[in-house]
């Protein structure tokens, strides 16, 4: 433990300037504080105690090492995005150069295809009756979750004043502040115009108020979107993202337009659609036949 302390001053230093220039959660900040607590014990272990003494070869055994402990590609990217930043800013606090995680790469996360619901689930999904408790809520709330592909967050969040259902558009303030404007379809503008008529909000409250009078929380949505599933008759495990996922495989396999979906989820990077929606492989092969001039076979 005598190296810690020319290790850990400058992890604090970098975190607490995360927090103030970067203005990062305390989720993110707390992942990359174990993520660096981690390496620099792997580093001390090895008699490494300054951040200056670690070499790329030395980085790569630590990350196959970490790799067959079973912590996952997905987990090792994260790790490494956070030490190549760290170094980032080392380097411009000392004025050197030294990155030892730039081109390291770690295994590849094997991708899995989330479940969906198909256009028949979905529809008897959001139809619930409007006449049990809270149906004009629960109705409202499932058809602007397929109709828009709102995250979870951005639906807790919206206020009326974010809607404008005679256009048929919301404003959807999405991952990092930043703003999209989304298209509402016509079954979702007619089942939030019943829900207003019914709880007569102010245009500042919340589309949908929790007990308190505050934006309802994610954890009671995620809770009331399971029960109303089984009502319904559906087996899956529904949850909100299942039905952001929906909404853009839906509207990727009908227009083909990946940078449409792209603005329409708020991505920043087109590499999150590819991998967030999916096509049906022999739809693809069909759409490839008939389109390329040197693909079409011979009868």
């Amino acid at each position: 433990m005598a190296g810690e302390p020319t290790l850990q001053p400058e992890v604090d230093a970098f975190l607490a300037w995360l927090a103030v220039e970067r203005r990062m959660s305390p989720h993110t900040l707390s992942a990359y504080r174990r993520d660096l607590a981690d390496l620099a014990g792997w580093m001390r272990d090895g008699g490494l105690d300054d951040w200056s003494r670690l070499r790329q070869e030395a980085l790569r055994t630590y990350v196959a090492g970490a790799h067959r402990r079973g912590l996952s590609g997905k987990s090792l990217q994260r790790r490494l995005s956070a030490i190549r930043s760290f170094y980032g800013w080392l380097g411009r606090e000392r004025g050197s150069e030294l990155n030892p995680a730039l081109g390291l790469r770690a295994p590849k996360a094997p991708r899995k295809l989330p479940q969906v619901l198909d256009a028949d689930e979905a529809a008897r999904l959001v139809e619930v009756p409007t006449e049990a408790p809270l149906g004009l809520r629960d109705r409202a709330m499932l058809e602007l979750f397929y109709s828009s592909g709102l995250r979870l967050s951005e639906l807790c969040g919206l206020r009326w004043r974010a809607l404008d259902l005679a256009e048929g558009l919301v404003t959807v303030v999405g991952k990092g502040g930043k703003t999209r404007l989304v298209p509402v379809g016509s079954h979702a503008r007619a089942a939030l115009e019943a829900w207003r008529e019914e709880s007569k909000p102010p245009a500042d409250a919340p589309v949908f108020p929790g007990r308190a009078g505050g934006p309802i929380s994610p954890r009671t949505v995620q809770a009331r979107l399971r029960e109303l599933a089984l009502r319904q008759g559906l087996f899956k495990r529904v949850h909100p993202h299942l039905l952001r996922h929906s909404f853009a495989s839906h509207v990727l396999e009908s227009s083909g337009d990946l940078r449409g979906v792209q603005e329409l989820l708020g991505h920043a990077d087109i590499a999150t659609t590819q991998i967030y929606t999916h096509l049906d492989f022999q739809h693809l092969a069909k759409v490839y036949d008939a389109a390329h001039p040197r693909a079409r076979r011979k009868k």
